[in-house]
Parts: structure tokens; C-alpha cells; sequence
């Protein structure tokens, strides 16, 4: 690799307008991930969750890709793990849909535990198995 700061810059890069597009993905996210999970508990058709489950897992994907923006470190701090594991339990949801309330839930507690963990252990490094240089929220 010529140039490790492109991928593991010393400071995080930061985009113009990067909060409000977070709080709307995190806004599209949460709504999408309520209709949902109540969809299949409530035994909503498949056909009409599908949509939800979709917008669930873009959106998501979307709020790693500004985690990403601003450096891969993120991928290996445990608020990057959790976010994978949330990210694979969505995905199998469509394998394993009879056990869709089951996985879901996990969904949630995962994303909860995660979010209200001090951030001294969200950006835990996982590979040096010690608090992130970057230790910021």
C-alpha cells in the first residue's frame, strides 16, 4: 500500500452536511426497521414486508458507508462488529423467515446494547484488544 492515510487517515474525515445526512438515514433506518419488526410480528404477508426489510438493511448500509467514509478503522472496533452482526442476522431473516421474530429481536438488542455502551468499549479495537487511539463518540 503507497499511502496507508488514505485508508487509516490520522483524523477522521468528516463531509459537509455528514450530520443531518446521518440523522436522516438513522430516521429512515428506525422507521423502516419499526414497520418491520411489527409487520412480522403481527403476521403482516411476506410480499408486503420484503420492501422494509430492504430499506432496513439500505439504510443501514448507508450510515457504515459515512462509518467508512471516515476511516476503515471503524470495521474493527466493537461498534463495527455489532453492526456487521446486526447486519447478518437482517440477512438472514429471508432464509429463515419462520424464525424472523426471533432474529429481529436480536436485531434490536444488539443495536441497543451496542449504542448505549460507553464509548471507551464502542470503539474498542478488537485486533489490539485495547481502547481505540481514536477515542471519540
Amino acid at each position: 500500500m503507497k499511502d496507508p492515510a488514505a485508508v487509516f487517515p490520522a483524523e477522521k474525515r468528516l463531509l459537509t452536511g455528514g450530520r443531518a445526512l446521518r440523522v436522516a438515514l438513522r430516521t429512515l433506518h428506525i422507521i423502516s426497521f419499526a414497520v418491520l419488526l411489527g409487520g412480522h410480528w403481527f403476521n403482516t404477508p411476506r410480499a408486503e414486508l420484503l420492501p422494509w426489510l430492504h430499506w432496513s438493511v439500505l439504510s443501514g448500509a448507508g450510515l457504515m458507508a459515512l462509518e467508512l467514509r471516515a476511516g476503515l478503522a471503524w470495521l474493527w472496533q466493537l461498534a463495527g462488529a455489532l453492526t456487521l452482526a446486526k447486519l447478518a442476522l437482517l440477512c438472514l431473516v429471508p432464509a429463515f423467515w419462520e424464525h424472523s421474530r426471533v432474529l429481529l429481536l436480536l436485531v434490536v438488542a444488539v443495536g441497543s446494547i451496542g449504542s448505549h455502551l460507553p464509548s471507551s468499549l464502542r470503539h474498542f479495537d478488537l485486533i489490539k484488544f485495547r481502547p481505540s487511539d481514536e477515542h471519540c463518540s
